[in-house]
């Protein structure tokens, strides 16, 4: 091996240890946890801070400082965050959005509070903890590494490690000390950060933005990993660290030569890119900007504060005023999270690279630098800009298409990364670039009057988007994707449609803020900044506009009328007391009032007598939803007298001699089955023929229906017919492939084999939302409403992305299901588990399907409202809808289907009518 080559593996193994103590210390974090720590790197960056003010400024020995840093500091950091800022999440049910937004504040906390006490220069004096040869880092980490294997494979500690990973509410029951073992894995995972810091800081400019930023990205290692393998992790990071170090070598010539030599300068920053958007999904729990509850109102006349505060600046003059114009231009990129984030529920961190390229874009065409085209007037230029950006907005909504929650956030901070690294960092983009003031608005007054212009455009944007039929699409995708979906929202294109919105929106607001500064400016558009911008817009309200100008105006004021780094501490502060105040700080104030009780005006009270009055008819039986269907469905549905007027056994009351038996899941019924309905007779006596199939109606049927998950079979060449006018209802125990086959009819899952058909259609390969729009509607066992939404808009989505909009079926579902009248406007999130059943099923209804797909309805109702349920699918039935209904309560089958298939073992073992079907497993029970 040649001396260079030796020297540079030397120089990549050194790199690739950093990065594998920053993989050691994530996954281990993760695996106790369950966080990716977005602070890792802050903390490396904090460590680094200390050991050298310890050992530059106060002289320690450096072993000494190293000791109190990573022995002392680093653990207790932490325990700390564990205790005050996670802990607290985990006990209120670990919503992974709260904590990806706490993790963030905690990077955005420790920056600011960084660059308030060190300052935001760089330093190149930090002390050097283990000497250049890379043998010794090698050593530690591999020590490390096998050490924490070791541990969680063959430890006690190992084994409740991983049992609180799986299931923490589970592993405390079992005895575990859940908080013991999470504080553990945060203690160590601070310990390596901060080790990896005091590392790599002799080797990089020690400032407070950059070290965190290049631990971050180094994240790939982990990713890559699956958040799960050190030895993966500690290969890839020394891997990597070489090859980036040997690219060195090459010098390759002509116009690809710049960005040839910026990906061997960040082989990371590639491996990051392809570990995320390539790779198989890291993270699969789905992650919403904030918890799904019902909005907090704006306070009155916030509105008229806010139009006041931004109008007083043209009072301004000198550097007040010339700071005031970054406000309006900040507030515009801050809006295109509120479309994104607040409002289509997608994890957005990397916004400042769409708003860096709208400056990039808008000072090269206003140059005459962009290719192909000829010199532009900045407003021109500006608004070229927008256009060229918006589609690139599909870098980030393609990967939301396939990723939710953590995956996706990783995603969109890889596209931020590569876009600051590969663009905004290289001189042959940016050398030499100046950008000017429109004509007519070069002085600062005039361009601030253009800027509100250009902000009150921005805002009439985002309001479209917020209301009408868009707007209750959006809110249902944020709300519960899988429920939008199944209510026929066409949910990858409404993805999109948020990205490339919302890219749009911070092009814009880039533009603006470079013809502001009269500068583009890199450093302005890094990725820490869009984590920062990211935390300010969740933290003061994800889908308030309001709250997005409230955020721009911190941001900006604080930082020019204070020392730098301020607004950032405040952001992180209020990041990580997210879990406890989802709404907001409003909310926070509203509930911290001390002195104040909550009273109705004489409105509200007249408003709750009426609410109450209404709830008290609605739910005796004989009024309950459901009574009036013959008067509230079309006019061609009727309740047949043969079903509806049938009498049934008080659900109370046994027959006698009947035991109590066991429904095919193993679980005792608590009640005894309710006696099945008598067979219907005509009026001689005779035997009732049954209801003929509706003439016209498609089928669903399935055709060798197979399905397979890691080897295990869900469904074993299932054929099942659901034909119009007939209830058909499934049975099985646990495990009997019920669910996936009823995945398989929705679209949500795609078998491996065989066939789904409606009427002449193969529709295997449809998602979810085109079958809705075919007529195919259904519900979920967990409920599926939209909670920011109120019970009208909950059903209104439904009528308009169903099959046939109908503009009087809203009213219609809503009568049909005692919705009406107070209960219309509000808000589900405030409604009870019954409630909320109906506002799905009516949801379903209101699309007009042809076939209803219905998986466990009567969960959560109560007596006479599974009797009026049943009175409402049996017209459903008689008015031609093929239903299909999943159901564990047998006495709702038996008095309800006309056809039960029983499943076993991912195959139908028997079907037939529920008295046949019932009778014959009751003897089976008997005679085993």
């Amino acid at each position: 091996m040649s001396s260079l080559t030796y020297d540079l593996t030397l120089a990549g193994l050194s790199v690739g240890s950093a990065a594998a103590l920053t993989g050691v210390g994530l996954i281990v974090t993760y695996r106790a946890t369950g966080v990716l720590n977005f602070a890792h790197g802050a903390i490396a960056m904090v460590c680094a801070y200390v050991l050298r003010q310890c050992v530059v400024e106060w002289g320690w020995p450096l072993w000494a400082g190293a000791v109190v840093t990573l022995l002392i500091l680093a653990p207790v950091m932490g325990v700390v965050l564990e205790r005050f800022v996670f802990r607290p999440l985990s006990v209120l049910g670990g919503d992974p959005a709260q904590t990806l937004v706490a993790s963030i504040g905690v990077f955005v906390l420790l920056v600011g509070g960084a660059a308030l006490l060190w300052g935001q220069g760089a330093r190149d004096d930090a002390p050097e903890l283990v000497s250049a040869d890379p043998w010794g880092q090698l050593a530690v980490v591999l020590v490390l590494a096998a050490g924490v294997g070791a541990v969680i494979r063959w430890t006690r500690f190992g084994r409740e490690l991983r049992a609180v990973v799986d299931d923490r509410g589970l592993a405390v029951l079992g005895g575990i000390d859940a908080d013991r073992v999470a504080a553990a894995g945060w203690a160590f995972g601070a310990f390596t950060a901060g080790l990896t810091g005091v590392l790599l800081a002799p080797y990089v400019r020690l400032d407070p933005y950059g070290l965190p930023l290049l631990v971050m990205e180094v994240v790939a290692v982990a990713v890559a990993a699956r958040m799960r393998s050190l030895p993966v992790a500690v290969v890839v990071a020394l891997g990597v660290g070489v090859a980036q170090s040997q690219l060195t070598r090459l010098h390759p010539s002509g116009r690809a030569e710049p960005l040839l030599q910026a990906v061997g300068a960040n082989l990371f920053v590639v491996a990051l890119l392809v570990a995320c958007l390539a790779l198989p999904r890291t993270g699969t729990r789905d992650a919403l900007p904030r918890t799904a509850t019902a909005r907090v109102p704006t306070p009155q006349g916030a509105w008229i504060v806010a139009v006041v505060l931004f109008l007083i600046p043209l009072g301004f003059a000198g550097s007040d005023l010339h700071t005031s114009v970054q406000v309006p231009a900040l507030g515009v990129v801050l809006l295109s999270l509120v479309v994104v984030t607040g409002r289509g529920g997608q994890i957005s961190l990397g916004q400042a690279a769409y708003a860096g390229l709208g400056a990039l874009f808008t000072a090269l065409l206003a140059a005459g630098r962009f290719p192909g085209l000829p010199r532009l007037p900045e407003l021109a230029a500006l608004a070229l800009a927008v256009v060229l950006v918006a589609p690139l907005g599909l870098l980030t909504g393609w990967p939301a298409i396939t990723r939710r929650g953590l995956a996706l956030a990783l995603a969109t901070f890889a596209v931020g990364v590569g876009v600051s690294r590969f663009v905004f960092a290289q001189p042959y983009a940016t050398a030499g670039l100046s950008l000017d003031r429109p004509a007519g608005f070069e002085g600062d007054r005039a361009y601030y009057v253009l800027e509100l212009a250009l902000l009150t455009l921005a805002l009439l944007t985002t309001h479209a988007l917020r209301r009408g039929r868009t707007g209750r699409a959006l809110a249902a995708l944020r709300d519960h994707e899988s429920g939008a979906s199944a209510a026929g929202v066409q949910v990858p294109a409404l993805k999109l449609l948020a990205f490339v919105a919302g890219a749009a929106l911070a092009a814009l607001g880039g533009g603006m803020l470079g013809m502001g500064l009269r500068a583009f400016d890199p450093t302005a558009y890094d990725p820490v900044r869009g984590l920062l911008w990211f935390a300010a817009v969740v933290v003061l309200g994800a889908d308030s506009t309001l709250g997005a100008l409230t955020a721009a105006a911190l941001l900006v004021g604080l930082d020019a009328g204070a020392r730098g780094g301020v607004a950032a501490a405040l952001v992180g502060v209020l990041a990580v007391l997210v879990g406890r105040f989802p709404g907001g700080p409003y909310e926070a104030v509203r509930r911290l009032r001390p002195g104040r009780e909550a009273r109705l005006t004489a409105t509200g009270l007249r408003a709750r007598r009426r609410l109450r009055r209404a709830l008290r008819t609605a739910a005796p039986p004989t009024t309950a939803w459901g009574a009036d269907a013959m008067h509230s469905q079309k006019p061609s549905t009727a309740i047949p007298a043969t079903t509806a007027n049938t009498p049934t056994a008080d659900p109370g009351t046994a027959r006698p001699g009947t035991p109590r038996r066991a429904d095919p899941d193993g679980a005792e019924q608590g009640t005894p089955r309710r006696s099945r309905p008598p067979t219907p007779q005509a009026a001689d006596g005779a035997p009732a023929r049954p209801r003929p199939p509706a003439e016209g109606r498609a089928v669903l049927t399935t055709h060798h229906l197979q399905a397979r998950y890691d080897g295990f079979t869900a469904l074993d060449g299932v054929d099942l017919t659901v034909p119009p006018g007939r209830i058909t209802a499934i049975i099985g125990p646990n495990g009997a492939g019920k669910t996936t086959l009823f995945h398989c009819l929705a679209g949500t899952v795609r078998p491996s084999q065989g066939q789904v058909r409606y009427g002449n259609r193969d529709i295997t390969r449809l998602p979810a939302h085109a079958r809705t729009r075919l007529g195919i509607a259904r519900t979920f066992q967990q409920l599926a409403v939209f909670p920011t939404l109120t019970v009208a808009e909950n059903v209104r989505v439904g009528a308009e992305q169903g099959r046939a909009p109908d503009p009087a079926a809203v009213d219609r579902a809503l009568r049909l299901f005692a919705l009406d009248g107070p209960l219309r406007d509000a808000p589900a999130a405030d409604l009870p588990t019954g409630t909320l059943r109906r506002v799905e099923l009516a949801r379903a209804l209101a699309g007009t399907p042809s076939v209803l797909l219905l998986d466990e309805p009567a969960a959560g109702l109560d007596t006479a409202e599974v009797t009026a349920l049943a009175r409402i699918l049996r017209a459903l039935a008689a008015d031609g809808t093929a239903l299909l209904v999943v159901e564990h309560d047998l006495d709702l089958v038996a008095d309800l289907a006309d056809v039960v298939h029983v499943m076993t073992a991912g195959r139908i073992i028997a079907s037939g009518p529920p008295a046949h079907v019932l009778d014959t497993l009751d003897a089976r029970e008997t005679a085993v």
